[in-house]
């Protein structure tokens, strides 16, 4: 069977709906099935809408006996701003007193504007590789330029499709986030699906909630391969880093960006240093640029006690997951978070902010620590109680390791996967 992916972000960029989709995709191909991913030349999310990031000079390559093909983003003679000011547009349009025809018919031409792939659609309907092709299997709903022209291919030829949206569902109080997941045109995509994969029971009833048939609905989640997260080093890493052995290690691993947290953690370390904690910072990820500013006002004393160190390789990781005390990723936008079960591995304690899915995965207390997304007292104090009470910490980082080991690998999270493949056929 020939299964046709797309991923807007693909390998070998560390997205987590990138991960996702290697975890399926190579499974498949071991079970003698021929997969496709389809995806842009993005490696940093601003791409799609910023000049001078990184991204992809080779469109075309196979990885682990998945074949891949990237479409360079264009995007129009506009200025940064225009993205956003776009998609508040396209919110405020879908509130308009219209025909739903024509509402959606015109959110759907204004979310292919920018940023577009424009060998896209001569590619599906010019390219023979795709003839025998019997699912489709989308993602990320909020980069609905790219599914748009997808999901209505496979409509004209019978495919089945099935999306993984990712909703970002944000703060409860506040729909700041999920407002731009949730626009008529994206609905109406998972609606026409063949089969909806969420993350989590909250994802789910938001989506319950906005009228998604619960038939179409199937909560899996994530997960990992221990095995393969094993090999970390933890001596290593403090040694090449400049970290004493005795310095209490506080990791972020994701994109450093206001909606992850990331500037949180920062200003939660300054409140742990003002207290003479003689703790160090190490975030792994790309930086956006309103956080790559704020490093840059930090005093002489304080950059010293971060590291950056932006993209890192896999056993790079596995060591600072290895040196780490706690792993602190006070996020909105995670609809599951995978780099919370990466941490348990080790046995680390965790703290993630009460807002998207996230309270689904951490049970506050006993695996690790739920912070409101935003309150950098309340994460300083979380931060602070895990490096006083290592004992209590490694107590959490042990209940995390066991339910990573109950259900939270790829293991069975693909058996669950195939099965909605299945039953989509």
């Amino acid at each position: 069977m020939h299964i046709l992916h797309a991923v807007q972000i693909y390998h070998p960029a560390p997205s987590g709906a990138a991960r996702y989709f290697i975890e399926i995709g190579e499974r498949l191909v071991q079970e003698q099935h021929r997969v496709t991913v389809l995806a842009s030349d993005a490696c940093d999310l601003e791409h799609f809408w910023a000049s001078g990031k990184r991204h992809f000079a080779q469109l075309h390559d196979t990885h682990n006996g998945v074949q891949v093909q990237r479409f360079a983003v264009q995007r129009p003679p506009a200025p940064t701003l225009a993205y956003p000011v776009l998609r508040r547009l396209m919110l405020e349009y879908s509130h308009l007193p219209l025909p739903p025809s024509t509402k959606l018919a015109g959110l759907r031409r204004m979310a292919t504007i920018a940023p577009r792939l424009p060998q896209l659609r001569p590619y599906l309907d010019q390219h023979p590789a795709l003839r025998d092709v019997a699912l489709l299997h989308t993602t990320n709903i909020t980069l609905d330029f790219m599914l748009i022209p997808l999901i209505a291919w496979a409509a004209r030829r019978g495919i089945p499709h099935i999306c993984t949206p990712f909703v970002h569902l944000g703060e409860p109080d506040n729909d700041t986030v999920r407002r731009y997941y949730s626009m008529p045109h994206q609905l109406d995509l998972l609606r026409r699906s063949a089969a909806v994969i969420v993350q989590t029971p909250r994802e789910r009833a938001f989506l319950q909630q906005q009228g998604i048939p619960d038939h179409l609905l199937h909560t899996i989640g994530v997960g990992v391969t221990p095995s393969e997260l094993a090999g970390g080093d933890a001596h290593r890493f403090r040694q090449q880093h400049q970290i004493a052995p005795d310095a209490p290690l506080v990791l972020t691993i994701g994109t450093a960006a206001y909606d992850k947290g990331t500037p949180h953690v920062l200003a939660a370390m300054q409140c742990l240093w003002e207290q003479d904690i003689p703790a160090v910072w190490v975030q792994c990820g790309s930086q956006m640029q309103h956080f790559t500013n704020l490093v840059a006002h930090l005093a002489p004393a304080d950059q010293e006690r971060v590291r950056l160190l932006g993209y890192v390789d896999d056993q790079t990781r596995r060591d600072a997951l290895a040196a780490a005390q706690v792993f602190a990723l006070p996020s909105r936008t995670d609809s599951f978070g995978i780099v919370y079960l990466e941490a348990w591995c080790y046995g680390v304690p965790v703290i993630g902010a009460l807002a998207g899915g996230v309270p689904d995965v951490i049970t506050h207390g006993s695996d690790g620590l739920l912070v409101r997304f935003g309150d950098v007292a309340e994460l300083a104090h979380a931060i602070t109680f895990l490096i006083t009470h290592p004992q209590r910490a490694r107590a959490m980082g042990a209940a995390g390791w066991r339910k990573v080991q109950q259900g939270l690998t790829w293991e069975h999270k693909y058996q669950q996967v195939r099965t909605v493949y299945a039953h989509s056929l």
